[in-house]
């Protein structure tokens, strides 16, 4: 693990060094002023996460590319397993849910159940319905429902639900609670968020790594998205689909048994989970008592402290998970793990945490400490632009020409060697739809990404300023459903995008014209987040996006059995783009 370790720290570091000299080098010109340093500066802030991102992708790449079998590579257990092997532990599944519409969640577990049952295994298996629910209304549906469901499994497969009352804890609370109440009955517990949805055999599979691998303490399934008629979604899970391969395969080689948590379609053992993994309460001075929002990291760092492996099985046929459907949608989440990860820095001194361990910790802090990075970097530019008699005294056009590629390629690393692995595989191919059509919607996501995450920086920037002034989110259920967002709705929560995007643009425009498309970069998708937002929530054009193949990902070409069971609109014979023999 050292070695593996040692070329990570290298890449990584070798990145960092490079991207910092090759700015110096691009800035020189003019020599060295306050603005140039700022730069500087802010630019090193974003470098982490972008040279982890390269690291991980470059490394991910080669074993996707020269490995045998790249999921043996970086789990050995998952090649000592077979279906033939018994399964004799006692497991826990444990579906989370807080004010959501239980029909959504009982298609699911009924499709899971059913597989369950048909292994023959069915009697190792107990299903906990863990509600926070606070909404009186959806409280009662989800009593009656889930009543019901429970009725339909009787003498199959056991089913408890249990409602709290007040979450105390978030999620995090309603597992500890499941743990103090029924922990000690089961060895291992499944655990899924209310969106998940994951197989029989992917549930199976993880049980019997678990089995024959008795360090492992948590063991992470890869999660992709459903397919989706939403158009904001469809496009992202393309680009999570292919973007995620290399990035976890790459991750998973290096932190080996230090790996990941995220809370969802993942398995516990029980006895050290309940044992060494109970949060701490946040606190200070004068303050009621809280609670930590994103958990699932500091309960991994937890368990390796105590000596147990966590993994990361990084197959995709494993689960999945429902994306928002719409860009205000996403922001509301990505804000809520923004929160999460800020109260991070608080575990950075926890006593016996294996370094990696920290790592994760600290580069989960600076994904969103880089946002506010990117903006200064783009309000710099832009007062550099608007004030200089000489653009020549800014940046060395040569440089800052290979700087600027330099970036893009650190930026999309994992998606181009996504994207090459699956463009160097027939079966690749095929999956997605052609080369052809996958070319295509690889442009668009492309386009698509540039537009998204400038906007999600200004987001995460207004928010942590926010923080500082103890402004803070709650923890509320999402809507899951397609829905068009109004031109209202979308001023409201996206004005300061598209006026800082708008004047950032305007002001280059009309001093130094010749910058406006490299200031596009950051600038352009905030200036036209009203519109992205309005356009890609739209109902009718998701539909249309689903029946000729935008975003199409390989669950719409060849649909496992399972998710034919779950009846999604986007792969039901009616929206489903016909096959291609394209290659």
């Amino acid at each position: 693990m050292f070695a593996r370790r040692a070329v990570f720290a290298v890449l990584f570091q070798v990145t960092i060094a490079g991207s910092l000299w090759l700015a110096a080098v691009a800035l020189a010109p003019g020599g060295f002023g306050l603005l140039d340093v700022a730069a500087l500066i802010l630019f090193a802030i974003t470098l982490p996460w972008m040279a982890a991102g390269f690291a991980n992708a470059v490394i991910g790449f080669i074993i996707m590319r020269f490995s045998a079998d790249p999921v043996a590579a970086v789990l050995p257990a998952a090649g000592m397993i077979g279906d033939e092997q018994p399964v004799t532990a006692s497991t826990a599944i444990l579906l989370c849910v807080r004010n959501e519409l239980p029909r959504r969640i009982i298609r699911n577990l009924d499709t899971m159940l059913e597989g369950v049952h048909a292994s023959g295994y069915g009697e190792r298996f107990h299903l906990y319905l863990l509600s926070d629910t606070s909404d009186a209304h959806l409280a009662a549906n989800e009593e009656a429902l889930f009543a019901e469901l429970i009725d339909r499994w009787r003498d199959r497969i056991a089913i408890d639900y249990r409602r709290r009352t007040v979450n105390t804890g978030f999620k995090a609370g309603n597992v500890r609670e499941f743990c103090e109440r029924w922990g000690s009955r089961h060895e291992f517990a499944v655990t899924l968020d209310a969106d998940s949805f994951m197989s029989a055999d992917a549930i199976l599979r993880l049980v019997r790594i678990m089995q024959v691998d008795v360090r492992l303490g948590i063991l992470q399934g890869l999660v992709v998205g459903l397919p989706s008629t939403s158009l904001f979604a469809r496009i992202f899970q393309f680009g999570m689909r292919h973007g995620m391969r290399s990035y976890t395969i790459g991750s998973a080689w290096w932190q080996s048994d230090c790996g990941p948590y995220w809370g969802h379609n993942a398995i516990l053992r029980l006895e050290p989970f309940m044992k060494h993994c109970q949060l701490p309460v946040l606190s200070g001075s004068g303050e009621a008592e809280r609670h930590i929002l994103s958990h699932d990291q500091i309960e991994a760092a937890l368990m390796r402290a105590a000596g147990y492996h966590v993994r990361v099985l990084p197959r995709e046929d494993l689960g999945w998970e429902e994306n928002p459907p719409t860009l205000l949608e996403f922001m509301r989440r990505d804000l809520r793990w923004c929160q999460g990860n800020m109260q991070y820095w608080r575990f950075l001194l926890l006593p016996k945490l294996r370094p990696v361990s920290r790592y994760q910790l600290v580069l989960a802090i600076l994904m969103f400490i880089g946002s506010p990075a990117w903006i200064g970097l783009l309000v710099l530019a832009t007062i550099a632009l608007v004030t200089c008699d000489d653009p020549a005294n800014i940046m060395r056009g040569d440089v800052g020409g290979a700087l600027l590629i330099w970036v893009l390629g650190m930026w999309f690393s994992p998606k181009i060697a996504g994207a090459l692995d699956v463009l160097l595989s027939r079966q690749e191919r095929h999956a997605f739809g052609g080369a052809g059509r996958f070319t295509f919607n690889l442009v668009i996501e492309t386009v698509y990404s540039i537009i998204l995450v400038p906007i999600l920086w200004i987001s995460h920037t207004i928010f942590l300023f926010g923080l500082l002034f103890n402004r803070e989110i709650h923890w509320i259920g999402q809507v899951r459903d397609d829905h068009a967002v109004p031109l209202s709705l979308a001023l409201q929560d996206l004005w300061p995008q598209t006026v800082l995007g708008c004047a950032s643009l305007g002001l280059v425009l009309a001093s130094q014209p010749w910058a406006l498309p490299y200031v596009l970069l950051l600038a352009g998708g905030p200036a036209l987040s009203v519109p992205f937002a309005m356009v890609t929530a739209w109902p009718a054009i998701g539909e249309l996006a689903a029946r000729i193949g935008i975003g199409r990902i390989p669950e719409e070409t060849d649909i496992p059995e399972d998710l034919l069971e779950l009846a999604l609109p986007a792969i039901t014979s009616e929206s489903r783009p016909p096959l291609t023999n394209s290659v």
